[in-house]
């Protein structure tokens, strides 16, 4: 027979109901009571998601945590598709599904709501654009509490939706370390349990919101990098846990994945405008390496020393980029990704940069006319 949910909002499992149809106890909690487990709260952010709110909420319903310790809050910024509808037939079936309007339709604003509506004394940040595996709450909440964590995040991996090359081709950018750097949780890391700075999503202690606020509202992107990096600077701990996975669907298309990029680099260096930090010194690299690029082939035109590191910096990149091209299209064994992974790469680092540079241009631009109306 195949293995029923945990709770569909009308059959309950008991333990012992639970250990016949293969469920781990032990991975829940240490006494092996369903009762002493914390109540769980997931937000959900989302708008016009309905392409993947669905999914999303399926491999919810999906997950080996007890239902009626389990309460799912879907944020809506005023979709303007079919996505509330969507999660309204969701709540007819399951009573532990609540939607909640978010009339100022930007993501900080509605983890907040989320944050502020939740009963659990665990929250858990998902992404409508993600689907995750049936333990992910189980193994957050595990670790969470045996590692007495204030974070703790899984590993993210990044499938295509679509089966094009060019989707598969952004996919691998986005998870290869030529494309993700040190971001651990987008490579696939699988060598143990690791402190880091950030991770995708995160359950967290609903505590720990009071202890340092809540999410930035006056950041559309990058809010929960800001949150995480004040949460380390307060002491807080924050682990990777390769045992935890969700899967996450990026863009289809080169010119959408460079637009993509294109705000995460805006939004890391444009917080400064409201003393923020939101990045650590590593998200500056493709910023670095784009003016290094830019200043030096302008410089050029007047000393041929500059002329020369414009060429070395160039060549550099360029033979980087197809070295890694050329590795994922022999691993793949498909000649085509190394016409496609260069195009795919340049669209993830320029996008980046350029978008940082944008950024940083816009902070100077209000501070120049600050000054002008002061």
């Amino acid at each position: 027979m195949d293995k029923p949910h945990l709770f569909d909002g009308r059959n309950m499992f008991g333990p012992e109901e639970m250990r016949t149809w293969g469920f781990n106890m032990r991975e829940l909690g240490e006494d092996n009571s369903v009762e002493k487990l914390p109540l769980v709260s997931v937000i959900i952010p989302c708008r016009n998601e309905e392409k993947f709110i669905g999914k999303c909420l399926d491999s919810i319903i999906n997950q080996d945590y007890p239902k009626d310790k389990l309460e799912v809050l879907v944020i809506d910024g005023m979709s303007e598709d079919r996505t509330a509808n969507i999660v309204d037939r969701y709540i007819e079936r399951y009573s532990f599904i609540k939607l909640l309007k978010n009339s100022k339709k930007i993501t900080p604003v509605a983890l907040n709501i989320g944050i502020k509506n939740a009963r659990g004394e665990i929250i858990i940040r998902m992404d409508a654009h993600s689907t995750y595996r049936e333990d992910y709450i189980s193994k957050s909440v595990k670790y969470l509490q045996e590692y007495n964590a204030d974070n703790v995040g899984g590993i993210w991996k990044i499938m295509p939706r679509e089966n094009s090359l060019i989707n598969k081709s952004i996919c691998l950018a986005s998870s290869s370390a030529f494309g993700a750097g040190n971001a651990y949780y987008r490579r696939g890391y699988d060598k143990g349990i690791k402190e880091v700075d950030t991770v995708f999503g995160g359950c967290y202690k609903k505590e720990i919101f009071k202890k340092i606020g809540l999410f930035n509202e006056n950041l559309i992107r990058n809010q929960d990098l800001e949150f995480n990096l004040r949460l380390v600077r307060s002491g807080g701990k924050i682990l990777l846990v390769p045992e935890i996975i969700s899967y996450y669907y990026p863009k289809s298309n080169f010119k959408e994945f460079f637009v993509h990029n294109f705000k995460d680099g805006f939004w890391v260096t444009y917080p400064t405008k409201f003393g923020i930090k939101a990045f650590s010194w590593r998200h500056l690299i493709p910023l670095i390496f784009i003016l290094g690029l830019v200043g030096n082939g302008i410089l050029g035109i007047f000393l041929p020393i500059f002329l020369r590191l414009f060429l070395f910096i160039s060549g550099l990149y360029i033979l980087v980029n197809f070295y890694f091209s050329f590795k994922i299209a022999i691993k793949r064994k498909n000649l085509k990704y190394l016409f496609l992974m260069p195009i795919a790469f340049v669209s993830r680092h320029f996008g980046y940069a350029l978008g940082s540079l944008w950024g940083f241009i816009k902070l100077a631009i209000s501070e120049l006319e600050r000054d002008k109306n002061a």
